[in-house]
Formats: C-alpha cells, structure tokens, sequence
C-alpha cells in the first residue's frame, strides 16, 4: 500500500522528517518496506533556470541552428546553440545548464554537457516542453512571460511538487489503516506518545446540500445480508475532462493513472478516506431504479476490462430495471461507466459483505482497489459521509448541481463492540505494568471509547471500522503497538525451567530420525498441505469424499488438503529433475487429512523418496550404480532397528501406487509401506526415472516404540566362532525358512544366520539353487571349542537335510 507524505500532512499538522515519520509508523505495525520519492516532473527540474536571449544569429555552419547568447543571472551570459524555429532575441526561455540531467518521455536520463556543435561552442540547452517533461508540445522552445525574473529556479516557476511516499506492507488485519484517514489516525497516537499532542483533521461536508430534486433514482436493496448499507445520490450537468494538476499529482504519487475527473475524485476519496465509490452514467440507469440483487448462475456480463464474465449465483450485482451494471465492491460494467460524453451521474458509496467480495473477486480472478478494502472491512458508519466529501469534490472540479436527496439503505445497523479491560490483564500479558492514565490516553487516541473506570479496569466500545478488535487481547495489542515494543524493558535476571518430557515425545524421535537420514545423505522437504483434488485420480485408496476442501482456495491447485504425501513429494522430485539435479534422495515430515463422514482426522506420516544413481559422477574407474529397492529397504531397516523396532513381519504391499513392494507390520499394525512407484503415476509429474517411495505411518511408530523395553548387558569378553554352510536346495526354499530352522535348532549359542551367496545355473540340476551361509555362536561364559560347535553344526545339517531336503556340498 503506498502512501504520500504531503497528502498524510492534510490530516495532520507536523515538521517530522518523513524518515523519522518511517520508523515511528514502523513502530506502529505499519511497516514501511520502503521510500519513494515522487515528483510531478521527473528530476525536479533541478538545474533548469530562466535565461533572456540576448542575441540570436544564424550559425555559420547550418541552416537550421543559431546561436544564442542568454542571461541567466551569472557575471557572464553564455552561448547555446539552438535548433528551434521560434527562438529570438528579448525572449525569456528555460535553460537547462550544464550538469542538468532531463529525462525522455520513456524515463531514460541524458544529462546536458559542454560542447560543440558544428563548431560553435554550446554550454547549456533551451528547452521546449516536451523536454522538460512540462507537456508534449515540441513546436519549439517554451517562451516565457516577459516579467519573469532572470535566474529563478524553474521548479519555483512551475510549482513542482516532491512529495515522499511510504510502501507500506499491510498485514491483512488492519483494514482500519487502509487509507491516508486511517494512517494519520495510527500517526496521531504514535506522536501523542512521543509527547507531541496534534490534531486530526477531519475534511468538512458541511457544505453538501441539495441544489435540486429533479434526478431521482430509487433504490431497491433486495439481499440486505450481502450489502448491509447503500447509499446513492445524483449529480447533473457536470462536464468530464481532464482532472487539474493537484489532484493529478496526488494519484499519480500513489501509482495510480488519471483518467478524468469523476473517476479520478472516487479514487482520490478510496485511498483519502478507504471508502470505495463508483459512478454510474445515470442516462444509462434504465427505469431510473438500482437494484441490489444476486443474479442467476450463467448470466453474461462484460466489466470495464472488455473481459465478458459469466456471474455466479452467489454474486451480488448492482443492477438497472434491466440488466446488471456492476460486480458489487469489485469491478464496473463497460456499459454503465462514466465517458467523456456523460452529463449525469449516481454516485454510489456502500457497505458490502467482506465475505461475498472475497469469494466473487476470486471466482473471476479480479483484485481492485476497492475488493482490497471491502474483502478486509470497511468502516459502515463513514458510508454517507465519504458519498458527501466525493459529491462536493466532483462539484468542485467537474461542475453540476446535487439533484436529488441522498438515499440511504441502512436496515440493521452495524454496533460497536463492547470489551472489559482487565488492568492486571494488561500488566500480565505485556510483561510490564503501564500507568493507567497511559492507557486511557492511547485508547482515546485509537478513537476507542472509555465507558466506565473502576480500579481493576475499563469498560470500552470498540469502533466498528477496528473489526479485528473483538477481545480483551486484541485491545492489549492495540496498547502494547501504540506504547512502543521497544519500551518495554528487558529484564536482567534469566529465568529457564526443564520440563520432564519422554524420550519417545513426536519431536524428539522426529529430531533422532531425521539426523541419521541427514547423515546418509537425504535431504528434508517441506512441502505444503495444501494440494490438488485431481491427484486423487492416481490411485483408487484415495476417495473424493474423504477430501477436506478449502472453502475459499487461492487456486484450484491449492483447493483441497493433501490426503497422502506422495504426490507433493513427487512435484519436488520433478522440480528438480527438471534444473538437471536426477540423482535425489528425500524425506518429509507431514500430516495427512481426511473427512470421514464429517468427522474430520488428521495422521502423521514420514515418506522417503529416492531416484537416480547412487552416487554422482567421478573420475574413478567405479561404474555408477543406480539405485534400487534394497538401497530403499536397507534406509528403512537402519531407521527401524535405531528406533529399537527389529521384531516385524514382512509382505506383500497392498497399496495401489507400488508395482512391486512390501509391508512391514507388527501385528495388525502398519509400520511402513514401500517399493518402486508405478510409472504412470511418475510420468503424470513428467518423471521418466525409476522412483523408489517409502510411507512411514508415524503415528503407529512412535506407539511401538514407545513398548520398546532397551535392556543394557556387558560387553561379552569372550570371541564369536564362525561356521559356513554350502547347501544344494530347491528353487522354492527361502532364506527365511533357513534362518527359522537354524534359529530353532539352536537358541542360545546361535547369534546370527547370514546369506552371503546364491548360485543358479552350470552345473546344477534342474530347479535348485545353491545357497553359502555363515552361522556366527557366542557364549557369554566361556570360549567355545571346536567339539560344542561342530555337535550344533551336525543338528543344523540333520535338520536341513530332514526339513527342506537340503544337501551338503
């Protein structure tokens, strides 16, 4: 939001520089992000005097130059060369002098220098209109009145107006600063704290009245819940043209192009006061009747950008006897708007639903001025007195005559809110007692009015234009912004408690987890939760009817919230794949949410992602390696087995977005699902690449681990022995039922069961395999000997052979 300096000093009288008047605003919560300088003509004309041509002659080298001598109040005049037909001798003319930077109609600078042109010396330049960014004309130079005295800055001449403007980032609750009004007020109170005590100007209308009743259009407010107030009156016989310099200047500092001088005096009342005007061409109000009304859901109408629109149900319409001419508190019809050909006019001012703005301005993709204000919430009770000061404005640079009474459809009027103030409550949250009196005096400079004070606190009501001012805390911000933060004082003593939490607390086995990824190599990624509903048609485990909708989405990409983390997982895989980085490894903490029969439940999960190589590309003779699912599932293993979760059932996924993968589970419980992501669902995100996926249910991790029992046992001080086995066994024998029977023929001795080969092929019969395992046994009392291992490796041998069929190579 920008904000003009010179136009804040029509409200309030002071001599702060505007970079002292920057930082208390700050201070405000209005923080200024920047400061602008504005001028009426670019540079300022600094530089650019008034000269007297003394004497003109032909220049002996061109035909159409000549060379002038000029006085511009220096000891000595100087001599210009100049190519304009109409310069002569006795003239007063604009001398832009050496050093003077100009700037073309396109805002390029070209500075004027000493120089020669076709041999004659030239030390300075008389300008033309044009030149001086004055005007268009560039019939010659610009001659001035003959009693204009020599040497006189022209920037005094042609009263240049600088003026600073504040970028101001608004925070979307206060929609009560939205205006050079509104921003004043806060400037008032911060200065009232500074000791400096001004008043606030408030412009008068009282000079509005009605000259005639000969324009009367009724009005006919038919959904008074999404316009609460309107008011209207008719002006008649005034002339559009161009709007004069002053007015011209204040939009043009804000970033705003002049039009003409009605449309120009309700821009200049939205950002004077933040109320929202617009003005109908009354010839154009068919039936001499406005309507306030919803319209049927594919009505056509075309606004003022020539876009035609189909309207909404739920748009409120500002409508003739016929047709709609407006998208209330949005944007005007291209039909009904002000032309240079208008005579007479209905000027709206209104209060419309904030709600009903927002959802219609996004429906159609518009931001306006006026939809900025009336989404946030306007002040109702300013609605007539901002119609008077536009009105009175419109008379004042367009002519015509107010011809009818001012209507105004007001049937529930909008009430202040009324909020207790606790004094200890203040003392309690802002950390610091303030004296009462303080207090008092920044509610009253707010315009919060005090109703009752007793000893413990104040009875207050709370204006109705402060609409994010609703509580007791609300109004201690309000003291606490205004009081300054930086007046709060720092206390030197250093206060910390140590609260007793578990070591198995979400974001602590968050922090344990997401290390040992870092440590490996993976990055973390946060995406947003919000996401769109048509990734749902990637996998049937995801229902329509389970999604939590957005009621107002920024977009149709953000409409609903994400019920699996895959999918934006895989758009931060695709984002980078497509800036040349293929070889990713990624992880993300992140809730899923889901509406179940109205029951609305939210779960955490931990996804992994992996594609591309192992590792990226070197000058050693090492192949690259791309990845695969082991890699996947040995990650997943390690971050189980450091949670202290080693006892699980492996099977086969049953999730839909995998073309391979498994399930691990304790019980009827779910730990993680995995595998190579189907490559349709890939290729929709344009990924080309193989896509190893993991989803961790969170919620069910830390449960089990928390039944973890960690038991602590010395280190054993006697060595391992280990005894190798190469078996002959069928195709259909698994690694598993091995390790089963090994583990069962002997429990105490038998530490672990290896595979460290398998061979299928030459020089084996039909259907076999050949399996190499290595057996490791420990006894925590005694050294083994060879005589107990080899009686354990004779009933492995008996118990291979007589299970599985297994023979002994």
């Amino acid at each position: 939001m920008k904000i003009s300096y010179n136009w804040i000093k029509q409200f309030i009288k002071t001599d702060w520089s505007p970079e002292q008047t920057s930082e208390l605003l700050t201070d405000l919560g209005l923080e200024v992000e920047g400061l602008d300088l504005y001028q009426s003509v670019k540079g300022g004309l600094e530089g650019v005097v008034v000269g007297e041509v003394l004497t003109c002659v032909q220049h002996s080298n061109a035909d159409k130059l000549k060379v002038t001598t000029v006085n511009i109040g220096q000891e000595q005049p100087i001599q210009i060369v100049c190519g304009a037909p109409n310069v002569a001798a006795g003239q007063k003319v604009p001398v832009a002098t050496i050093g003077t930077t100009l700037y073309t109609e396109e805002g390029e600078a070209w500075t004027i220098k000493k120089g020669k042109i076709r041999g004659e010396e030239s030390h300075g330049m008389i300008c033309a209109e044009d030149e001086l960014g004055l005007g268009k004309s560039h019939d010659g130079i610009l001659v001035l009145p003959e009693d204009t005295i020599i040497g006189t800055p022209c920037a005094d001449l042609f009263d240049v107006e600088n003026d600073q403007v504040f970028e101001i980032g608004l925070t979307p609750n206060r929609a009560d600063a939205m205006s050079h009004f509104g921003t004043a007020r806060d400037l008032k109170a911060g200065l009232q704290q500074k000791g400096i005590n001004v008043e606030l100007i408030t412009p008068s209308v009282s000079a509005f009245h009605v000259d005639s009743r000969t324009l009367k259009i009724d009005v006919d407010v038919l959904n008074k819940e999404l316009a609460p107030r309107y008011c209207g009156v008719t002006i008649s016989g005034l002339k559009v043209d161009e709007s004069p310099e002053w007015l011209k200047n204040r939009i043009k500092a804000i970033g705003l192009s002049p039009i003409n001088n009605v449309v120009d005096a309700t821009n200049y009342v939205l950002h004077d006061l933040g109320q929202p005007l617009h003005a109908f061409d009354a010839n154009k109000v068919t039936g001499n009747k406005i309507e306030v009304k919803t319209v049927s859901t594919g009505t056509k109408f075309t606004t003022l950008d020539g876009v035609e629109r189909e309207l909404h149900e739920d748009d409120l319409m500002i409508c003739n006897a016929e047709k709609p001419m407006c998208i209330a508190g949005v944007f005007g019809g291209i039909d009904s708007g002000v032309t240079e050909h208008t005579t007479n006019i209905f000027l709206e001012s209104a209060y419309f639903n904030p709600v009903s703005v927002r959802k219609t301005a996004k429906r159609h993709g518009l931001n306006t001025d006026a939809s900025f204000r009336f989404e946030r919430g306007i002040d109702p009770k300013i609605t007539e007195y901002a119609l008077k000061r536009a009105a009175l404005l419109i008379q004042e640079i367009a002519g015509g005559e107010i011809t009818s009474d001012i209507v105004d459809v007001y049937p529930n009027k909008i009430e202040d809110f009324q909020v207790r103030l606790s004094f200890d409550k203040v003392t309690k949250l802002i950390g610091q007692e303030i004296p009462t009196e303080t207090i008092k005096s920044i509610l009253t400079s707010l315009d919060i009015k005090i109703n009752s004070v007793t000893e413990t606190g104040l009875g207050l009501t709370i204006p109705a234009f402060r609409n994010d001012v609703t509580r007791e805390a609300d109004v201690i911000e309000e003291i606490l912004r205004v009081f300054g933060y930086n007046n709060i004082e720092t206390s030197s003593k250093l206060n910390a408690s140590i609260s007793n939490a578990s070591r198995f607390e979400d974001y602590k086995l968050q922090n344990v987890v997401g290390n040992q990824l870092a440590a490996q190599g993976w990055f973390e990624i946060m995406a947003n939760s919000l996401t769109s509903a048509n990734y749902l048609a990637l996998s049937d485990e995801l229902k329509t009817e389970h999604n939590v909708e957005m009621l107002n989405p920024l977009s149709q990409d953000l409409g609903v919230m994400r019920q699996s983390l895959l999918f934006s997982g895989l758009e931060a895989l695709s984002h980078n794949i497509n800036r040349r980085q293929s070889n990713l490894k990624f992880f993300e903490f992140g809730k899923t949410y889901h509406d179940y029969n109205g029951t609305r439940e939210e779960y955490k999960h931990l996804s992994l992602f992996i594609t591309g190589f192992k590792t990226e590309e070197s000058w050693s003779n090492v192949p690259q390696a791309k990845t695969n699912f082991f890699l996947l599932k040995g990650s997943i293993a390690s971050l189980l087995e450091r949670l202290g979760i080693t006892r699980y059932q492996e099977s086969a996924t049953k999730s839909d977005v995998f073309s391979e993968g498994l399930q691990l589970s304790i019980g009827r419980d779910t730990l993680v699902n995995f595998g190579v992501l189907k490559s349709k669902i890939a290729k929709h995100f344009d990924i080309t690449q193989e896509v190893f996926y993991a989803d961790f249910k969170w919620d069910t991790i830390i449960e089990v681990a928390k039944r973890n029992k960690i038991k602590f046992t010395a280190i054993p001080k006697y060595p391992e022995v280990r005894r190798d086995f190469a078996l002959l066994l069928d195709d259909n024998v698994t690694f598993e039922s091995l390790q089963a029977i090994a583990k069962k023929t002997e429990k105490q001795l038998l530490k672990s069961v290896n595979l460290f080969d398998v061979y299928q092929g030459k020089n084996l019969p039909n259907g076999k395999k050949s399996y190499a395992l290595s057996f490791t046994f420990m006894d925590e009392r005694q050294t083994l000997t060879d005589k107990v291992v080899d009686k354990i490796m004779n009933k492995l041998q008996n118990n291979f052979e007589r299970q599985l069929g297994a023979e002994l190579r």
